[in-house]
């Protein structure tokens, strides 16, 4: 059985949490570094075998707080960088609906493929994201702890879950946050979804397929 503790990044510096980040490559607030090391404490006794994470900083600095509670390596992997959002980055979510309105609604209508000018679609982001988790999945450790982003998360938890794209945004990933995925063969169990460092060791199963 691989056990992945599959976790969002903590809140970022400069982060008005109104606008599109996208891979804008934001460091952690104090309060996301706060969060990071709540998750390092919850995984110091899961023995962790090695960690993955985003290259962006945000994903790379909750890796290595980790790390140093685990004694863990760390792997670093493009294809879990958050969704490039193209000319939308920096903007804030208002703005867009109003200088971009044909496409903000064009996205509305096909939130899987609709391609950000400059940026990815949901299913661009999805295809890389499921390369690496395949390579994660065959890593050969037993517990696998990946620091990713709130976009990557969800992607890969629609398909873990059976869910659609088009409803990813009904799947909370809050900064900090864990979800805990336990493959056994081909059966997957979601053990923990959008949980609380302090969840880790009292999970039950949330789904399973």
């Amino acid at each position: 059985m691989t056990t992945i503790y599959l976790l969002r990044h903590g809140a970022l510096a400069g982060d008005s949490r109104e606008r599109f980040v996208g891979q804008i490559d934001l460091p952690l607030a104090p309060e996301g570094v706060r969060q990071a090391e709540a998750q390092a404490g919850a995984l110091r006794q899961q023995d962790i075998g090695i960690i993955y994470c985003s290259d962006l900083q945000r994903c790379r600095q909750t890796a290595a707080i980790i790390a140093g509670a685990t004694g863990a390596p760390i792997v670093t992997r493009a294809e879990l960088r958050e969704i490039s959002l193209g000319d939308w980055e920096g903007l804030g979510r208002r703005e867009v609906a109003v200088r971009f309105a044909a496409e903000f609604a064009a996205r509305g209508r096909d939130i899987e493929h609709y391609r950000i000018p400059g940026g990815e679609s949901f299913a661009d982001c999805r295809r890389r994201a499921l390369a690496a988790w395949t390579d994660i999945l065959g890593c050969g450790n037993e517990r696998v702890a990946v620091a990713a982003h709130a976009g990557v998360n969800r992607l890969l938890l629609c398909g873990l879950l059976g869910m659609p794209v088009a409803e990813l945004f009904r799947i909370d990933q809050d900064y900090g946050c864990v979800n805990i995925v336990e493959q056994h063969g081909a059966h997957t169990c979601v053990r923990l979804l959008n949980g609380r460092p302090v969840d880790v060791g009292t999970a039950e199963c949330h789904r399973c397929a």
